[in-house]
């Protein structure tokens, strides 16, 4: 099986990402952490190569197997998380949360619900430490 854990280059991701490989190593499970977006490398949620080499260098830690997936491919983030999660299959999928305003929800949407609520998986929210 292998735990997924959706990456943004924000706090709540670096949160998520930890999470993540803290329960694969303990599980001994494959991990796969995606980072993934509709848009261009000039979209704030697509991670820079300084942030994909620092992803990468904390994936080859001694006792994990572990992969790093980039989209930006325009498909939604959530789209390309439940096709991830589905065809794997996941055991575990991982995201970081913050928190919003009410009218900030509203207006733009939030993929963290979507995927709490679409994916066939179980899910752990993981907040960043403030």
């Amino acid at each position: 099986m292998t735990i997924v854990v959706a990456y943004a280059p924000r706090p709540e991701g670096q949160a998520a990402l930890d999470k993540g490989i803290e329960i694969a190593k303990r599980r001994n499970e494959r991990l796969m952490v995606v980072n993934a977006t509709p848009g261009s490398a000039d979209d704030a949620s697509m991670a820079g190569a300084h942030d994909v080499e620092r992803i990468e260098r904390l994936l080859e830690q001694p006792g994990l197997s572990a992969e790093f997936k980039q989209f930006g491919r325009g498909k939604s983030t959530v789209e390309e998380i439940q096709t991830l999660v589905e065809t794997l299959p996941a055991s575990l999928l991982v995201i970081g949360i913050r928190k919003r305003s009410p009218v900030g929800k509203l207006i733009m949407g939030s993929v963290a619900q979507e995927l709490l609520l679409s994916v066939p998986c179980p899910v752990l929210a993981v907040k960043a430490a403030t």
